[in-house]
């Protein structure tokens, strides 16, 4: 059986995927599974890490903000656009897989539809309450849609073929042991970690205020901290770094994405980060205590309904960032590691969201379609 999966964009969109190939591999272990996305996107230093075979295709989104260098992009992006759809149907002759999976991401849109006009078995995966355009648009050309939240069912308009399955976390994440990881860092059982990021591609406002608590942190507290800084900006935080004194201690670590994310969470006490679907998910499986800070930048403003999912829990504390300042998150996270006790309530009441089960509901789901097309 050979599979094809497509996903790009964000880790939120990369990971659910991962996880999704990890589940099929581990179930049929003759699997041939492949990758579909942008040679120049972050998915292709994750997969290939994987150890999956990757397939380039460009697709870009359309800038809405009209700026001199967003219309070059523009121009460029319309130009992947209508190479798109004949190249991903050139990959499917080429590749014929018997099962196409989009788990979001431009990339997903003309691989996946180009797969159902090719009569392949074909299945996406919504990881928001709030679906995406492109898994909205394929939605009515694929076989299998999987929702991660009842919300999305309706809004997916296919409800008759969507079954609800949680995001799916890398089975890694479920695995990885705190002792060892919290060893392998260096730290004490009793020394606070906290670990914080503001997405794949990083998000300034979490930057600047991080930078704010990392100086306090550094000041007052013998905390071990790792801060993703994200791939745009890199550079920024670099220099705000040595503006204010943060770099070079061995206690504030700076890297540009969490690469390890099973070993930070499971060593974490505490974790500041976006409400990405996929991130809470990952959150609740190790069951960690967090400070939650959604993007305003998102459809329907879905992180922040994401979000208070947790809070209404007693699991996490959410700060919209229009309210965000390096005091307030510094109050905060005085506040929450005061109470070590406390902090581990918060994390067992975030174990309560965990869905262990959603691999299991998708390869089950998969099996089925695929025995039916008598595809073993």
């Amino acid at each position: 059986m050979r599979v094809l999966i497509a996903a790009g964009g964000t880790a939120g969109h990369i990971n659910p995927a991962l996880a999704i190939a990890g589940a099929i591999r581990a179930r049929c272990p003759g699997a041939d599974i492949h990758f579909a996305g942008r040679k120049k996107g972050m998915e292709y230093g994750l997969v290939t890490k994987a150890g999956y075979p990757f397939h380039p295709i460009e697709v870009n989104g359309i800038q809405r903000r009209l700026t001199p260098r967003n219309i070059a992009r523009n121009v460029q992006a319309l130009y992947h656009l209508a190479l798109a759809a004949p190249r991903a149907a050139a990959m499917i002759r080429r590749l014929r897989p018997d099962l196409v999976i989009g788990a979001g991401g431009y990339v997903s849109g003309p691989v996946v539809r180009a797969a159902a006009r090719a009569g392949v078995l074909t299945a996406i995966h919504e990881q928001n309450a709030f679906p995406g355009v492109t898994n909205k648009l394929l939605a009515r050309q694929v076989d299998l849609v999987f929702a991660a939240m009842p919300d999305a069912v309706q809004r997916l308009g296919v409800p008759e073929k969507t079954l609800v399955v949680g995001n799916p976390v890398r089975a890694e994440i479920w695995q990885a042991d705190r002792a060892a990881a919290r060893a392998s860092l260096g730290i004490g059982a009793d020394r606070v970690m906290i670990l914080s990021f503001g997405g794949s591609l990083g998000a300034q406002r979490v930057n600047e205020v991080v930078a704010a608590l990392a100086r306090w942190e550094l000041d007052n507290r013998n905390f071990y901290h790792v801060h993703a800084t994200g791939s745009i900006e890199k550079e920024d935080f670099a220099r705000l770094a040595r503006q204010m004194g943060i770099d070079g201690d061995g206690r504030f670590v700076i890297r540009e994405y969490i690469d390890d994310m099973p070993r930070m969470l499971a060593a974490a006490d505490l974790v500041i980060s976006r409400a990405g679907a996929s991130t809470l998910a990952e959150i609740a499986a190790v069951g960690r205590a967090s400070v939650l800070i959604p993007s305003p930048n998102v459809a329907e403003n879905h992180q922040y309904y994401n979000a208070l999912q947790l809070e209404k829990l007693g699991a996490a504390v959410v700060v919209e960032e229009k309210e965000l300042s390096g005091e307030k998150l510094t109050e905060i996270v005085k506040s929450l590691t005061a109470d070590r006790a406390a902090l581990l309530e918060m994390g067992a009441k975030a174990k309560a969201l965990a869905q262990p089960d959603s691999l299991e509901k998708i390869w089950e789901a998969l099996a089925r379609a695929l025995q039916s097309r008598g595809i073993g």
